[in-house]
């Protein structure tokens, strides 16, 4: 019997829509890893990209536990000698919460060129509106 590996032809991608709003950063960001990944698929293949669409809608009021709001620190360098740059997690969810979310789920994605191709297929907006509707999202319920 020989392994099955699926054709580029034969991966159907779907799109689905997730509500953030009063979900855990981490528990969310799994989820979102997994369907982008194609994990949930009986043809999933870790060496192909066949995950499907996720967008992430009300971004902006998702919710950490313990202290992490004020502990946890996001740095990035902006790459000029002595520009390490930090803000917490608060800040940083007050001024780019889209951003949150998509460094959460960059880290749980594989570090290669098949990461770059799954993550440019999750949309994160901070409201409830987002320009996707021609695609007939699916709800996905986390």
């Amino acid at each position: 019997m020989r392994t099955y590996s699926p054709k580029a032809s034969e991966i159907q991608r779907d799109w689905y829509v997730i509500d953030a709003d009063g979900l855990v950063l981490g528990r969310l960001c799994t989820e979102i890893a997994r369907v982008l990944r194609g994990k949930h698929k009986p043809i999933f293949a870790p060496h192909l990209d066949t995950g499907d669409f996720v967008i992430v809608v009300n971004a902006g009021k998702i919710h950490v536990t313990g202290k992490k709001l004020d502990e946890k620190m996001v740095r990035w360098h902006t790459g000029y000698p002595g520009g390490l740059k930090e803000r917490t997690l608060r800040e940083q969810l007050e001024r780019r919460p889209t951003e949150v979310i998509r460094k959460a789920v960059k880290g749980m994605l594989p570090k290669n060129k098949l990461a770059s191709a799954q993550i440019r297929k999750l949309k994160i907006y901070a409201g409830p509106e987002h320009p996707h509707a021609a695609q007939s999202p699916k709800t996905l319920e986390v």
